[in-house]
């Protein structure tokens, strides 16, 4: 039960101050006791009292005017020590929160440094039956997997190598774009091998204070030591070991990197010994590590994990569309045809976005149409439906599409024409896609030529159709691209009869700039002849295709604002002669409603669509 609690003696005597001055007044009060801002006393009745000052200046004057008798409590007096400790607390706080953080550097630094130091490995573990990926789940890299492959049989039975005196390589570094499974296959060897699994990237051991780094990699050895046999994992490697020394490579007067780069060095091949302990590393600028770091007995074996071509990528597709449910109508041959130049993980995107494609539809299952529709918002950007066009320039774009998938079909070693859309997407107001049959890795002076006769088809149509005075701006960048393919044709692939195989371009793929390579003004004017010469040659040839073949053009205009976007099998109807009927409900005349300015480029990203490995205007052949 609960009670009223008892009031305490000042709770009792407790006075208002008001009361207090007016009893002083009166005469009353006897005596007072001051306490600091407490005050006690008696009334002339022997009756006790408290109340509080709020800092009266006047309260002194009134008590000694009405003959009041004041008293004044001594204060405690504090002790020496405690005077000098209130004086320098602010300063021995500083002084300990300094050596706080001297402690945990000479801790991290010094390797020992307790489980909390700087020095502690930040590497994650995975025991063996964490690791649930396996060389069945890395498509697209048999040529690496084949590399690894004695790894693994080392780490199951090293007797078995140790029996014929062999050694087994200290390290393994991994080269490749990015996306391409690099992580994905280290995690494999681990999972195949049953070991654990320490990763950890580069960034991972640099920091302010110099010492940390190399602190970190000696405790993730002794930590694999304990583990042995196991792997260590260390992604993006050349945050850390770079080449030492130079302005130029990054790496001038970087203390703390360097001490850790020497670190790792002395660990993968010193009086150590680690045995049992394999150290895998994956960077995709091999170009710029130590040659230290790269000798044999420590990173003994380069494997090369590219981008997959068409059997890999059609393997990768496997892996990845086994998690959705998908229709009978889908092929991944032609989805890994589609798909050139594409990594392991834009190809992974590709079916994510699939899927969610028909999610969006509330399809219960992913058609072959979803994945097309997710490839060419990969490659081409997302539709814009929003933007409307009036009917004549729809119809000027349609007839700029048809001229390129024209002139591409009748130029040899062209690749084949795959479909055709006057749907606006990215920075483009059209596109004509093109698929190669199978992967190419270089290209015939044929093709270069049949490429820049293609890229020249949509302005050659605009021409041919409303005059030469109503042609747009939209062919800006195919004349970009056909430019950049004649001028690389003569300056740096040898393909001028006038020239021959001489190189007379820079490293961006001109001749006049900054790192040119010095030319006489002779020589000049002969480079801007011979480009001048491939240029007039294809543009008359893509002019007289489309002359001939003017019926076909008109047809294929029609049945874009007919259909918007026809397909190869449509297309090939077309260029046979014939026409393409109108689908059952026509779509609505469409007015003009677009916030981009007249200069937009009607098509940036039309054609061709070529690998990624073999875009001819930023790479050589």
């Amino acid at each position: 039960m609960m009670g009223r609690m008892q009031p305490t003696y000042e709770q009792n005597y407790t006075i208002l101050y008001s009361d207090f001055i007016e009893d002083i007044r009166n005469g009353v009060v006897s005596e007072v006791t001051i306490e600091g801002e407490k005050v006690k006393g008696k009334l002339i009745n022997g009756e006790p009292f408290i109340t509080y000052n709020p800092d009266d200046t006047h309260l002194i004057d009134d008590l000694i005017q009405y003959g009041v008798k004041i008293k004044v409590a001594t204060p405690e007096k504090q002790s020496m020590l405690t005077q000098i400790f209130i004086s320098w607390a602010p300063m021995l706080l500083l002084i300990a929160v300094w050596v706080y953080f001297f402690r945990k550097q000479q801790g991290g630094a010094g390797g020992g440094g307790g489980q909390m130091g700087m020095g502690k490995s930040r590497a994650k573990l995975l025991e063996e039956d964490q690791i649930k990926v396996g060389f069945s789940d890395v498509a697209g890299v048999e040529e690496a997997k084949e590399d690894v492959m004695e790894i693994v049989d080392f780490l199951k039975d090293p007797s078995k190598y140790e029996f014929v005196g062999g050694k087994i390589p200290h390290g393994v570094l991994l080269v490749g774009p990015p996306g391409t499974g690099k992580t994905l296959l280290a995690r494999a060897i681990a999972g195949e091998a049953n070991v654990p699994f320490f990763s950890i990237s580069g960034s991972d051991f640099v920091e302010m204070f110099v010492g940390v780094g190399a602190s970190r990699v000696r405790d993730m050895f002794e930590q694999a030591k304990k583990r042995a046999p196991c792997i260590i994992f260390i992604d993006e490697i050349d945050a850390v070991g770079r080449q030492r020394g130079g302005a130029g490579t990054g790496g001038g007067g970087n203390d703390e990197r360097e001490q850790t780069l020497n670190q790792l060095l002395v660990e993968m091949d010193g009086f150590s010994g680690n045995e049992g302990i394999i150290v895998i590393a994956a960077t995709n600028r091999s170009d710029v590590l130590d040659k230290a770091l790269l000798r044999p007995g420590r990173f003994d074996r380069e494997v090369h994990v590219g981008l997959p071509d068409i059997k890999g990528r059609e393997q990768i597709l496997k892996v990845h569309i086994q998690k959705v449910p998908q229709a009978e109508d889908v092929s991944i041959r032609d989805l890994a045809r589609g798909t050139p130049g594409f990594s392991g993980a834009e190809l992974a995107n590709l079916v994510n976005e699939g899927a969610l494609l028909a999610a969006r539809n509330n399809k219960r299952i992913v058609t072959m149409d979803d994945l097309d529709r997710a490839r060419d918002k990969l490659l081409m950007g997302a539709e814009k439906r929003s933007m409307v066009m009036r009917k004549e320039d729809l119809l000027m774009t349609a007839y700029h599409e048809a001229g390129h998938a024209i002139v591409g079909r009748h130029v040899p070693e062209h690749d084949p024409v795959y479909k055709v859309s006057i749907m606006p997407r990215g920075g483009a107001l059209g596109i004509t896609m093109f698929l190669p049959e199978r992967d190419t890795y270089s290209a015939s002076k044929d093709k270069l030529e049949s490429q820049i006769s293609g890229l020249f088809g949509g302005r050659i149509a605009e021409a041919l159709i409303y005059g030469k005075n109503k042609v747009t701006t939209g062919a800006s960048n195919d004349i970009e691209r056909a430019t950049q393919l004649a001028r690389n044709m003569v300056t740096r692939w040898g393909l001028s009869d006038k020239l021959g195989p001489m190189d007379y371009g820079d490293s961006e793929g001109g001749y006049m700039g900054a790192q040119a390579k010095p030319m006489s003004e002779q020589m000049a004017q002969v480079i801007d002849d011979e480009v001048r010469s491939v240029i007039d040659k294809n543009y008359q040839r893509a002019e007289e295709i489309l002359k001939d073949n003017i019926e076909v053009l008109h047809n294929m205009a029609q049945a874009l604002m007919d259909w918007e976007t026809i397909d190869k099998h449509q297309i090939e109807r077309l260029l046979q002669g014939e026409k393409i009927d109108p689908p059952e409900e026509e779509p609505e005349d469409i007015e003009i409603k677009t916030d981009s300015k007249q200069e937009t480029s009607q098509d940036d990203d039309d054609i061709p669509v070529l690998d990624k490995e073999q875009d001819l205007n930023k790479k050589e052949v």
